[in-house]
């Protein structure tokens, strides 16, 4: 039997100069029209927070033994059950932790989704929801995810950024 289960703790996560390395995804997919043909539209996948008052993308540590795109792809599995392609960083921002009053680092990351899951690890934690970016940016709660979903909005409204249909999607299953 195969189970997903969430990493906890801090003990085993990335610091850069004392700031904890968060590393999350703006998980997305492209819209397709009623005669099969894949538009130019695309929607944003957000979650809600633990304890449901906030929408945000998915995002955690980045654990030691990983890159930082296998936590990225992680990241989505296990707090908005969605796997996919893990594309070019979409930059890294300071910023203050709601919770501990202190500075982290956010590294961000586009995710064409590939397949969504019914069941993942925070299933019973979380809500997803898919919504327009002009909704997503009204309603995500972090600065620097509006900013970094700006940056992705932005690469994917050039011609030559649009992503390529390749699987790159990194395979991330823990054994109970």
């Amino acid at each position: 039997m195969v189970c997903l289960v969430s990493r906890t703790g801090r003990q085993s996560q990335r610091y850069n100069k004392g700031r904890r390395q968060v590393v999350g995804c703006i998980p997305y997919r492209l819209k397709i029209s009623s005669d099969g043909t894949i538009t130019d539209e695309f929607e944003v996948l957000v979650i809600s927070s633990q304890k449901g008052h906030a929408l945000m993308f998915p995002k955690g540590g980045w654990e030691l033994d990983e890159t930082i795109e296998e936590a990225a792809s992680r990241e989505s599995l296990e707090e908005a059950g969605v796997v996919g392609n893990v594309e070019k960083q979409l930059g890294k921002w300071d910023f203050l932790s709601k919770s501990r009053g202190t500075v982290y680092e956010g590294l961000m990351f586009p995710l064409l989704v590939k397949e969504e899951l019914e069941l993942w690890p925070e299933q019973h934690l979380r809500r997803r929801i898919w919504m327009k970016v002009d909704e997503a940016r009204e309603t995500c709660r972090d600065w620097w995810m509006k900013e970094a979903l700006d940056v992705l909005v932005q690469r994917l409204s050039s011609p030559s950024l649009k992503p390529v249909e390749e699987d790159k999607t990194i395979p991330l299953i823990s054994i109970c």
